[in-house]
């Protein structure tokens, strides 16, 4: 990952703080209730629905336990990781990505005065996914991204859409429970993502950092898709800004659980009901971390706006609308590209 000098961080608000809180923090729900069928009748688990609800407005982050996906499996996509990570840097970097296909490998750069001390593989859920050519909200031409396939480990792929079938169960499962949680019908978002979903999955590597109290694992930010779900191991390094006081709290690992957060595409639809939360992961400099977060989103063609049950003369619309997957390349290309001008965000189109 080469050395890192002090000098690469310059701006206090992005430099971790020393002393961070350390605490649970975020909630632990027991999705139990719903494990194994869907949600038919709404009053058998009130009490999940309103524990979600409680968890978006408070936090914007929760764990689940119970969640039906097969630990055998999230082991070895875990095992999978490693051993893909544990490669020579000039075998990883044979798949990695460009500027034509931003799937595959690729090692992050000193941008903004702060490194992002991690290695990463994406993996595109749909193969081929469809995207708009540019992010010209006038220019209706479409392209296609495409999975780059390592031959090492043995089954890579295989073990990797397997894992992702079991995150897109999972996420229409939290999907209905937030929506009944606003007071929606069960199956309210689930439209988006039928066809043409730009969902994907990644594995993150964090080596241990000579000068982790100057580097971050990833820099604060929220995500911009619906929901995100996040595997990590034993080793601790995620930290969620807690809406009640800006404190930046560090959660602590469960064991078999997921992290779960959601995002701006949730929080436009709820009308800033819920709110999508600043999040950073930091580095240490005698542990290695691995995670692997699967970040829902919805089809290309999809206008994200408040949801119209939400919406009336004493709660107006405060966003107004945008198409998901202009939005998604636009974020893309100035990730890509290091571009100097700041990254569009959901608060671009706020109604004053």
């Amino acid at each position: 990952m080469g050395e890192v000098e002090p000098a690469f961080i310059q701006d206090p608000q992005q430099r971790p703080k020393l002393s961070i809180i350390q605490a649970e923090g975020i909630p632990i729900i027991d999705l139990s209730p719903i494990t194994n069928h869907t949600l038919l009748n709404p009053s058998s688990v009130e009490g999940l629905v309103k524990e979600i609800g409680s968890a978006c407005k408070e936090w914007g982050f929760f764990q689940v336990t119970n969640h039906g996906v097969p630990l055998s499996l999230r082991q070895r996509i875990e095992e999978a990781s490693r051993l893909f990570f544990a490669q020579s840097l000039e075998e990883k970097r044979k798949y990695r990505r460009d500027e034509i296909s931003p799937t595959g490998y690729y090692e992050t750069e000193h941008t903004k005065n702060v490194r992002d001390w991690k290695e990463v593989f994406d993996f595109q859920a749909k193969d081929p996914t469809f995207i708009p050519l540019t992010s010209d909200e006038h220019d209706d031409r479409l392209t296609h991204w495409t999975n780059l396939s390592p031959q090492y480990p043995p089954h890579f792929r295989d073990i990797i859409q397997e894992y992702i079938q079991e995150m897109e169960k999972l996420c229409f499962k939290l999907l209905e429970l937030i929506a009944l949680s606003l007071g929606l019908e069960a199956k309210r978002f689930e439209e988006f993502f039928m066809k043409d979903q730009t969902s994907f999955i990644r594995l993150n590597h964090y080596p241990p950092c000579p000068y982790p109290h100057l580097a971050l694992g990833v820099g604060r930010h929220k995500d911009p898709g619906a929901l995100t779900i996040l595997a990590q191991d034993e080793v601790e390094g995620l930290e969620v800004k807690r809406k009640a006081d800006q404190e930046w709290i560090r959660v602590k690992p469960t064991p078999h659980a997921y992290i779960i957060n959601i995002g701006d595409i949730v929080q436009v639809w709820s009308n800033d009901a819920y709110e999508s939360v600043e999040h950073r992961v930091v580095v240490n400099s005698e542990k290695e971390r691995f995670s692997i977060p699967f970040f829902f989103f919805p089809a290309h063609d999809t206008e994200v706006r408040p949801v119209e049950e939400l919406i009336n003369e004493q709660n107006p619309s405060k966003f107004r609308p945008y198409k998901w997957g202009k939005f998604l390349v636009h974020r893309m290309n100035s990730n890509f590209k290091k571009q100097n001008e700041e990254n569009i965000q959901i608060y671009d189109y706020k109604i004053a």
